[in-house]
């Protein structure tokens, strides 16, 4: 039976516990319980919000990356998040400035954006736009017209990993709990710069020119990461020493000039000297020559040795 995760039970209880500002009270401003929600109904097939028992044969939450279906279990991988309005700081924030924040953050690429697959969103409550990691797709149903969705990629629900951090910093900076001490803000910015290295390494980025297969032409997918380019780099610096070696053991010889030379400054005396020396006949150097040029070679030579 698909279950809640214990790590989005805590994404859940953390955003409750801040955003459902009067839990005594069911209101339209805050988020309610029923708001928030992490495993589908019974009736539901497939997708993040269902574990192994729910799935269906080619689950796009399962088969589009290995981090999803490596991380398959009962488990669900999804978060719900509903309509509310708060205000901190003077200012106002609602589902939609929550929506827009979460995904500048993961176009950002911090740390703390890494488990998540997707964002499915509506910027205005009129259009629906989805926010793909893996750049399948853009858009989404229209239940998303009221509710943002989150999928998180199924090895980090496996692993239990703390979804926390990247939700505790949104009510950070509206001001709605205290900002992180100064330790473990020097912690996350030093894990968001080694996020940025890997990201590099790994997957590239906008700035980096054009992508590479790094089989050249092979079956490999183009990709635009430092990593993929080195092993370009090293397939098309194989090809060239390959070839290097190859024309290395080629015989680069003129074989028609050297003729040419001969017939033209030996005389026949000379000429039959050379041979005998060589151990040559006008027969074994017509055959050292190509096929085109050889019957001419032998006539030549006889005539010159005959005179």
């Amino acid at each position: 039976m698909t279950r809640a995760p214990a790590n989005l039970m805590d994404v859940r209880r953390l955003l409750l516990a801040h955003l459902d500002v009067d839990p005594e009270t069911s209101r339209p401003q805050d988020l309610e319980p029923a708001e928030v929600g992490i495993v589908a109904d019974a009736s539901h097939r497939g997708g993040y919000h269902c574990g192994s028992d729910r799935v269906v044969p080619g689950d796009y939450s399962v088969v589009e990356s290995t981090r999803d279906s490596s991380g398959l279990t009962l488990d669900a991988s999804g978060l719900d998040i509903g309509t509310f309005s708060v205000t901190s700081a003077g200012r106002t924030h609602n589902l939609r400035s929550l929506s827009l924040w979460f995904v500048q953050q993961c176009v950002a690429g911090t740390a703390d954006t890494r488990d998540i697959r997707e964002i499915i969103y509506s910027p205005d409550g009129k259009t629906v736009r989805r926010w793909d990691r893996l750049g399948k797709r853009s858009t989404g149903d229209s239940s998303h017209l009221w509710h943002t969705h989150f999928s998180f990629f199924r090895d980090s629900t496996k692993a239990g990993r703390d979804q926390t951090p990247l939700f505790r910093r949104y009510l950070s900076e509206i001001g709605l709990i205290s900002p992180p001490d100064m330790e473990d803000d020097m912690s996350e910015k030093a894990e968001n710069e080694i996020h940025q290295v890997y990201t590099g390494l790994f997957y590239g980025g906008n700035s980096m020119g054009r992508a590479v297969d790094p089989d050249g032409t092979g079956p490999a997918k183009a990709s635009n990461s430092i990593v993929t380019k080195l092993d370009y780099l090293m397939a098309r610096l194989d090809d060239v020493a390959s070839g290097v070696t190859t024309l290395s053991g080629k015989d680069w010889t003129d074989e028609p000039a050297i003729v040419a030379g001969v017939l033209a400054g030996l005389s026949p005396q000379r000429l039959a000297e050379a041979l005998a020396t060589a151990g040559l006949t006008p027969e074994a150097i017509a055959a050292a020559v190509p096929p085109d040029i050889a019957r001419k070679v032998v006539d030549e030579l006889t005539l010159r040795l005959s005179s």
